[in-house]
């Protein structure tokens, strides 16, 4: 089979209704993205921070998979179909997709604020400050801020350079590390952006670009390829 290689973010997921952080003007739900999306903010203000992750993660919950997350589940049935996503809820699982890397981490988890392998599964739940995990220190949201390193790159590095096809669904692109995993795909396989607005790559000749949603865009995309 065929190994197919998406990469996901915010727009993957606009169609089931979570916003993007380009559409909020820079703001979350009405908060700056330095004071809850930092080591900083969570040394300054925990309380905030955690209360901030819990309204993301109920939302996440209450979300549910579009057209697109179940279509990119059906593209299994004739290929090897890896996801890479910015995105941190957990659509992608829910439409049924079996290999799933979370870039920038999972709302559904929490971690150990001193032990990042302590990792702990709590799916639409909040957290509150005093919430400690085994080793006793507090229980912070299991994701990426913004300048913390991104674990899972050298994984998505790996991956995406066995890809036979690429598909880019619902991500500029132009904020790294993320940014750079399309230049480690091999120059002459089939490229394809699924995106409304055009893509901000410097450069996608080649490139299909499918000038739609996600939820629009990637049931057309899949069956075409299913019909190969």
């Amino acid at each position: 089979m065929d190994e197919v290689v998406v990469l996901t973010g915010a727009g993957m997921s606009a169609d089931s209704g979570l916003k993007t952080f380009r559409d909020s003007d820079g703001l979350w739900e009405g908060y700056d993205v330095r004071d809850v999306a930092t080591v900083q903010a969570w040394q300054d203000n925990k309380e905030k921070v955690l209360d901030f992750y819990n309204k993301r993660r109920k939302q996440a919950f209450e979300a549910d998979p579009n057209a697109g997350h179940k279509a990119l589940a059906k593209l299994e049935e004739s290929y090897e179909v890896t996801i890479i996503t910015q995105n941190v809820d957990s659509l992608h699982e829910r439409a049924g997709s079996e290999n799933v890397v979370h870039l920038h981490g999972e709302l559904s988890k929490v971690r150990s604020e001193k032990d990042r392998s302590l990792i702990y599964n709590i799916g639409g739940r909040p957290i509150e400050v005093g919430d400690a995990a085994e080793d006793g220190s507090q229980l912070r949201p299991h994701v990426v801020w913004f300048g913390e390193p991104v674990p899972k790159m050298e994984e998505a590095y790996s991956i995406i350079s066995e890809a036979d096809i690429l598909i880019v669904i619902g991500t500029s692109l132009v904020v790294y590390p993320a940014a750079g995993l399309v230049d480690l795909a091999d120059s002459d396989i089939p490229k394809y952006i699924i995106d409304p607005n055009n893509p901000e790559l410097a450069d996608y000749t080649g490139w299909k670009h499918i000038k739609k949603t996600a939820a629009v865009g990637t049931p057309e995309l899949v069956d075409e390829l299913l019909s190969l």
